[in-house]
């Protein structure tokens, strides 16, 4: 049942939530506040909360296969690495080769770093290297313009039963407003992606209201 007596604000929640979930391993905190340090937009990490989300995924679901679109600083990929079983493999593709420094000095010291194969280059020049086993798992979390263009490049190589995740779905809310039509293409890139999956009758799909959005989708 619920009352009307008090709405906490959103950092209250987040901070409970945190309070209440696993805590960051030291590593990844380190990472965390090196990044608000060293980097111009901090904020595209995933995150704590997000991470242990990741992991708790993997945890569940065992993937053997994962494709990562967007490595950033590795936060999100050290992530999916821990809840994943020792053969796993861990393809993260990126773009932006100056963010390798940054991720190499994380994933010489992580645990599981064997598992990680990162990639710095264009996902669909890397996809055709990567051979024809179908992905268990893939998160995508790269420029918010080409989302529809990744879902379409990396589905069929996903096997039916497997998840695609797809990060930032709420885009600092956004999507909400009024003008939301007018706005960026980044904005208008979530808004076409958002509505490509509810229109695809081949998936479930859950979105969450998890930090900046998390679209879960399933293929049957």
């Amino acid at each position: 049942m619920l009352t009307d007596t008090y709405v906490p604000i959103a950092e209250e929640i987040e901070a409970y939530a945190l309070d209440h979930s696993d805590t960051e391993p030291p590593l990844l905190a380190r990472l965390n506040r090196d990044a608000h340090v060293k980097l111009l937009r901090p904020r595209m990490i995933a995150g704590h909360l997000q991470g242990r989300a990741l992991k708790m995924c993997c945890r569940m679901m065992r993937p053997k296969r994962l494709l990562e679109i967007g490595t950033y600083t590795g936060y999100a990929t050290f992530c999916l690495a821990e809840g994943t079983d020792p053969d796993a493999e861990i393809h993260t593709v990126e773009i932006n080769d100056e963010m390798e420094p940054f991720f190499r000095t994380y994933w010489q010291e992580h645990p599981d770093r064997m598992k990680i194969h990162p990639h710095w280059d264009d996902i669909r020049r890397v996809l055709p290297q990567l051979g024809p086993e179908p992905f268990d798992l893939v998160y995508i979390d790269a420029d918010k313009r080409d989302y529809c263009a990744y879902y379409d490049l990396v589905f069929p190589l996903v096997r039916p039963g497997g998840l695609i995740l797809a990060d930032n779905t709420l885009w600092s809310g956004k999507v909400v407003k009024e003008d939301a039509t007018h706005t960026d293409t980044q904005t208008r890139g979530i808004m076409a992606f958002n509505e490509l999956i509810r229109n695809d009758n081949r998936v479930e799909k859950v979105l969450l209201p998890l930090r900046d959005g998390l679209t879960v989708i399933w293929k049957k």
